[in-house]
């Protein structure tokens, strides 16, 4: 800390100076979200094991007034599920409808992953993280070898994302007269309500998977059509807290299904229907 303050006021220009103050400014309060989050994940944790706000006071040195405060101020503890930083939202490009690569498209995506930004941004935002959001081009490469990473992507757009996937035992992709989701410890088919019988329903697969470094995790979302993701997005707004504390930010996966409007493309509802498989000890 001392260097970094130290380089930044030996910045002869005035304003490159405020500038880089600034910069520093935001990284550092970024870490100390993150150590108040800690705090309070912590004390939560003491005070689960069966220990008192007296007791907890007592071993920090300060009043038990005080340990109230320290409970209930800072990001909560399930913010760490998306990271400690800005997140970066990775969705799945196409080319617009009726051009091919050779007539110079454009990059789209679909109203659902839009909308499954904005949902993840005002969720991460409420836990004072910050998001954004990178097309992933048609072709299907994304760097997966980065923190604070969710990609948004079904294995058919990327071959990156598929062969990522082919590492979980438990759930999978499959296709044979249409794309569906097999629970392969249970021996159980999931297929999209809407392929079966046209109602307004859908199934997605959410886990936190290796990146191909090898150091660390992304978490990734997709539906069997769209809106899938959108019923996994849903889920994560209403259950993030519980989910967070079953998995905390290791290695696992899960089916959620979903029925939505078929007018506004919002979710109704949302449910697990596997057990979370944990893919660590």
């Amino acid at each position: 800390m001392h260097d970094d303050m130290e380089r930044v006021s030996e910045i002869s220009d005035p304003v490159d100076r405020a500038k880089a103050a600034i910069d520093l400014m935001a990284r550092y309060q970024s870490r100390v979200n993150e150590l108040s989050r800690i705090r309070r994940e912590a004390i939560e944790e003491a005070q689960a094991a069966g220990m008192t706000q007296a007791e907890i006071a007592t071993r920090l040195g300060v009043s038990r007034g005080r340990v109230g405060q320290l409970a209930s101020a800072g990001p909560p503890p399930e913010r760490a599920f998306f990271g400690t930083d800005m997140v970066t939202v990775s969705v799945a490009g196409m080319y617009e409808a009726g051009k091919g690569p050779d007539q110079n498209p454009s990059e789209v995506i679909t109203r659902e992953d839009l909308n499954n930004f904005e949902h993840l941004r005002k969720l991460v935002v409420g836990m004072k993280l910050d998001a954004q959001y990178e097309v992933i081009p048609p072709t299907g490469i994304v760097n997966l070898n980065r923190d604070n990473h969710v990609v948004i992507c079904g294995p058919r757009r990327s071959p990156i994302v598929a062969q990522v996937l082919e590492g979980d035992d438990s759930l999978r992709f499959a296709k044979d007269t249409a794309w569906h989701l097999v629970d392969q410890v249970a021996g159980k088919v999931y297929r999209s309500p809407f392929d079966e019988d046209g109602s307004d329903g859908d199934v997605g697969y959410l886990g936190r998977l290796p990146r191909l470094d090898g150091k660390g995790t992304f978490l990734y979302i997709a539906g069997i059509h769209a809106i899938g993701a959108s019923g996994v997005v849903h889920f994560l707004e209403n259950n993030l807290a519980e989910l967070y504390r079953e998995v905390r930010t290791r290695r696992f996966s899960t089916l959620i299904s979903c029925r939505y409007d078929p007018q506004t493309l919002e979710v109704l509802e949302s449910r697990r229907v596997t057990p979370l498989y944990r893919h660590e000890g």
